[in-house]
């Protein structure tokens, strides 16, 4: 078996806010040590499960907030920016599944840090399915034929994750109280239940199919005021919807849809505000 580990940071133990995810703040630092601790749970138990490979791919930001020092050896880590497919990169047919880790809930919707990509995107569709990060990257699993068996996170990511995988398994480290607060395990006890859970959907991976994006998808994203439109309407092939700030792409395939996200959503946040 070969695992691909996208790691996020929103949805790790105890974080609940900017200081925690945004490098420039205090609490980041002792975050970055909670977040590659959680990723060596689910790498650890990986291996012990029968796991030959685990790739992780650093998924939030700048892509470079796990500690590779302190990484199981074993592992190998994706880092850093530009990548091509983000926090995807490097996934491929070759996989026998892939679990997120530290996944939040989709934008405009309940949880802790909830957003798609950046703050600046209301709602994101495939066709007329919303969709956030978890969704679009278990697209972009599913055109591969790698089901995501594992998802990690607070309450509201899980309950995205089951709506949109049948019988995918979640490993729920915090519930959300508000989009800045939650009740959480301690780093300890969520240690135990993701060591758990990958065992669990590991063991489980017949049961889980890949989510097959549909063919020739139309990407649409629906911006938060029309300036960030505007911007990603100067990528070639995109039109605004009239009396909207969706700005819209027709796609060859679900990999083009994601840079065209990648590329449009970049340009969103050249937008000022003055």
């Amino acid at each position: 078996m070969k695992l691909y580990v996208s790691v996020d940071m929103e949805g790790i133990t105890g974080l609940v806010d900017h200081t925690h995810v945004d490098s420039g703040k205090h609490n980041y630092e002792r975050s970055r040590v909670i977040m590659t601790e959680e990723a060596n749970h689910v790498i650890s138990s990986a291996f012990e499960s029968g796991c030959k490979e685990v790739v992780v791919n650093d998924s939030h930001s700048k892509m470079n907030n796990l500690l590779i020092e302190n990484l199981h050896p074993d592992t190998q880590l994706i880092t850093g920016d530009v990548k091509p497919f983000s926090m995807v990169q490097g996934l491929d047919d070759t996989y026998t599944g892939a679990a997120f880790v530290g996944y939040h809930a989709r934008a405009g919707q309940p949880g802790v840090m909830t957003h798609s990509m950046i703050y600046g995107a209301r709602n994101m569709y495939i066709n007329d399915t919303a969709i956030g990060e978890l969704g679009f990257n278990a697209y972009v699993a599913g055109y591969y034929g790698v089901p995501v068996l594992l998802v990690a996170g607070d309450d509201q990511a899980a309950a995205e994750a089951e709506a949109l995988i049948p019988n995918v398994t979640t490993a729920i480290v915090k519930e959300a109280i508000s989009r800045s607060a939650a009740k959480s395990l301690t780093p300890a006890k969520a240690g135990e239940l993701l060591r758990r859970k990958t065992e669990e959907s590991l063991k489980n991976r017949e049961n889980v199919k890949p989510l097959t994006p549909p063919e020739n998808p139309v990407l649409r994203i629906e911006f938060t005021n029309f300036g960030e439109a505007e911007w990603a309407n100067l990528m070639p092939g995109t039109e605004i919807e009239e009396g909207t700030t969706i700005v819209r792409y027709q796609a060859k395939n679900i990999l083009e849809a994601y840079q065209a996200m990648l590329v449009m959503t970049e340009l969103a946040m050249r937008t000022t505000f003055c």
